[in-house]
């Protein structure tokens, strides 16, 4: 083999950024980027019967501690498998902060992490920076002043082992959506944008150049170009058109990329590239699909047309659109008659595969945090003598007789505890630190989240309240729902408002409440997780005169606001409605309501139809997530009889709880890990615990086992509260209860704190033992905001 060889002339070397060292024409390398938290490279290689000779893998500038273990991880998984790595830099701050110290704190990191790796580093700076969805985009000046600092950072730490790469997004469809960074027409900046000089950005200007950082910062020029027809809307399975890959490279965004950039600078081209294909969309088979666009993929990339071509970088990935509601398979190995069609074009083909480094030693790689095997069965064993156990004490210890729940009074604080739980799930999660207590605030309890139970609890507590007044006086209920709607409503507005005008201001930073980054669930296509969407895009023409027709609407119908805060939109309809569904009620209607709110439930999963335009739809579409809402209500109305029922059937309880602690085990499979404390029991492989959660765990749309999930728990959970309610209220209740009495008020403070958080960068750095730190100050701090009573009178409790 003459793979040393091949290596001295696979990637540049020393600080030329011309390349002088280029691999060998139409020999580019294969390689892949992965859902690093499900797949592994060596499984990766399994399905498609070859080893990439390139990894890639996202990286946080500045570097984050917490990432340390992830990156050593994939590091050690790309030397195992004899190939070289690709680290894809996403800012976390905005580009004009990326100074030469920084940069070079950077690089140092960087190189402290790969010092053992044999192969090559490729460092691609803030891919895609012309397109309008990631946080980096459209600010041309600041990124190309942002590259040059990080290529100079490795030009002076390790220049030999490193390269630089440049990579903008296809420019079909350019400038897309205009970034809210953007520079303004008139502004210096907007210069760079204006091509063509005629005082207008549009598609007519150059979607590359303006980005390009200079020679001498760039070692590798690349692109990210996918097959998808969609054009970010409606799912469509299509097969690629005839030269449809030749047109992206040379014709695409009112320049030829490849003879400009590649050819043109002599510089080595990556290609990084995908198909789109969604399995519930109809239309062409994934096999057509992928099989031609990777024809088009090995013909273009071996042509001595495209000769430059160094590699080809498959974005093994799935992601959704419109938010949840249709599954994206990227993967060139999740189908084996595509993976085998693959693996034949690609042997026929002068593709290189790994290895094409050392391969490290060791016997393969074992994720870090994983019990497999006897030890992860030993925790389901010790789940089962737990859930016996705790079956079997208020039994037979006689002193645990008087544990019990006795609470005279007609307020449920086990209802209020349980309230006080979700709140702190609710704050917890969407502060976003990574930090100890995303342990048991990330689907620890099962496959469930602070906002499940949140929306369950809320209509049990307007069944509670006002289904005993409903029989005698309708009126009063509808007087009194009425206006609890209302002042949703206002508040939904205030906030909605007031972070907007925040956000005006330059010295304070609102990005995490005006933008939504995209974990993969969104509406973004190909590679959701990174993307960055605008939540108040055009709500700045209220200043405009006259006031586009649209915008007072659409803030009227809350089509903006902030993501955290969205929920309260679905509240507010579900409030109008409830008086009539309590009169249902109280005619003894409650297996017609079931019966009804089961079937809307099954209409809006099946259909994904909106009735509103409201933000809220997007996360808690009003057709499935009533059905929550309404049994608490029913739950809430008939308390009295169900917990007497229940009471009788203990069996109907010892299923439930026994059904929670299965679905609690089954959930600590999932391949995703909050962070380096987290463990995951590898009880299922992960490819199909995937396919299991998106089938019947998926959050959106509530799939049928995570709604089952909810209600199972808070059976068990209000059961475990009956029976051990003296030491549980003594441990936590009087942190809970406050929190739980007065969630609306803790939801409405939480957004606040969000915005005071993101404006102290000491906590975005991911340093886990001080984000715990700063979640405790926050979860104190709304506890005796609570205790006394601060601002009652002006926020709605």
């Amino acid at each position: 083999m003459m793979l040393v060889a091949v290596l001295a002339v696979l990637l540049p070397a020393g600080s030329a950024r011309a390349a002088e060292s280029f691999p060998d024409e139409s020999k580019p390398l294969l390689g892949a980027v992965l859902e690093w938290g499900e797949d592994t490279a060596a499984g990766f290689a399994d399905r498609l019967g070859a080893s990439p000779a390139l990894f890639g893998h996202d990286i946080a500038l500045p570097f984050r501690g917490s990432e340390e273990e992830n990156i050593r991880g994939f590091l050690e998984q790309s030397g195992l498998q004899g190939a070289h790595a690709m680290l894809t830099v996403k800012p976390g701050i905005p580009l004009d902060q990326v100074t030469a110290g920084i940069a070079a704190s950077f690089a140092g990191e960087v190189r402290r992490l790969t010092a053992n790796f044999k192969g090559q580093v490729l460092i691609r700076f803030a891919p895609d920076m012309n397109s309008s969805w990631v946080e980096w985009g459209q600010q041309p000046a600041a990124y190309r002043s942002a590259f040059q600092a990080v290529a100079a950072a490795f030009e002076d730490a390790d220049a030999s082992r490193t390269s630089m790469v440049w990579e903008p997004y296809l420019g079909t469809g350019y400038p897309f959506d205009r970034h809210r960074n953007a520079p303004a027409p008139g502004s210096e900046g907007f210069a760079l944008l204006d091509t063509n000089s005629d005082g207008v950005w549009n598609g007519s200007d150059a979607a590359y150049a303006p980005y390009y950082p200079g020679d001498d910062a760039v070692d590798w020029v690349g692109l990210t170009a996918y097959h998808d027809d969609t054009a970010g809307g409606a799912p469509v399975n299509t097969v690629s058109q005839p030269n449809e890959l030749e047109e992206m490279l040379t014709a695409s965004g009112g320049e030829n990329f490849y003879s400009t950039y590649a050819a043109g600078k002599n510089k080595p081209f990556l290609l990084q590239t995908s198909a789109f294909y969604s399995p519930a969309s109809g239309g062409s088979s994934d096999v057509d699909i992928k099989v031609g666009w990777w024809d088009q993929v090995l013909g273009a990339a071996t042509s001595t047309e495209f000769a430059r071509t160094a590699a080809v970088v498959w974005d093994e990935r799935t992601s959704t659109r419109d938010t949840g509601v249709a599954s994206i398979d990227w993967l060139l190995t999740g189908n084996p008659t595509v993976a085998s069609a693959a693996r034949d074009r690609l042997d026929a083909s002068a593709v290189v595969t790994g290895p094409v480094t050392q391969m490290a030693a060791g016997s393969g790689y074992v994720r870090a945090n994983t019990l497999a095997g006897a030890t992860a069965w030993t925790v389901g064993a010790a789940l089962i003598i737990l859930l016996v156990a705790l079956w079997q004490i208020p039994r037979r210890v006689n002193a645990a007789t008087a544990w019990g729940y006795t609470d005279p009074s007609k307020r449920d604080s086990r209802v209020d505890l349980l309230r006080g739980m979700a709140i702190v799930f609710v704050v917890v999660n969407h502060l976003g630190m990574t930090s100890l207590f995303q342990l048991l605030t990330q689907e620890a309890v099962g496959f469930v989240s602070g906002a499940e139970l949140f929306v369950l609890f809320s209509g049990l507590v307007v069944g509670m309240v006002y289904g005993p007044r409903v029989r005698g006086d309708f009126g009063t209920v509808v007087d009194l729902t009425s206006r609890r709607a209302g002042k949703l409503y206002v508040t939904a507005l205030v906030v909605l408002i007031g972070v907007f005008l925040i956000s005006l201001l330059p010295i304070f930073q609102a990005d995490t409440l005006t933008t939504f980054v995209d974990q993969g669930t969104g509406g973004a296509g190909h590679n959701g997780a990174g993307r960055t969407y605008d939540l108040y895009a055009g709500m700045e023409s209220l200043f405009q005169f006259p006031v586009p027709p649209q915008v007072l609407p659409a803030v009227l119908l809350l089509q903006f606001g902030p993501w955290q805060f969205n929920v309260m939109g679905l509240y507010v309809v579900l409030l109008l409605v409830s008086p009539l569904i309590l009169a249902a009620l109280s005619r003894g209607k409650a297996m017609w309501v079931l019966g009804a709110t089961l079937a809307v439930y099954a209409l809006g999963a099946v259909t994904r139809f909106r009735i509103l335009p409201s933000q809220f739809e997007d996360s808690f579409p009003l057709l499935v997530w009533q059905v929550l809402f309404v049994i608490g209500l029913v739950a809430g109305f008939h308390r009295h009889r169900i917990v007497s029922w229940l009471t009788g059937h203990t069996w109907v309880v010892a299923a439930c709880t026994a059904a929670a602690f299965a679905f609690a085990f089954l959930s600590w499979g999932n391949p995703y890990l909050a962070n380096g404390f987290d463990v995951r029991l590898a009880i299922i492989p992960d490819t199909v615990y995937r396919s299991m959660y998106d089938l019947f765990f998926a959050r959106t749309y509530l799939a049928p086992g995570r709604l089952l999930n909810v209600l199972v728990l808070v059976v068990a959970a209000y059961a475990f509260l009956t029976a051990y309610w003296k030491p549980v209220a003594r441990a936590l209740g009087w942190f809970l209860i406050p929190l739980g009495q007065a969630t609306l008020y803790v939801f409405i403070i939480h957004v606040a704190l969000i915005a005071v958080i993101a404006n102290i960068p000491a906590l975005r750095q991911g340093d886990i033992w001080l984000n715990t730190a700063a979640y405790a100050l926050v979860l104190g701090l709304l506890w005796v905001m609570v205790r006394t009573r601060f601002l009652f009178r002006i926020i709605p409790t």
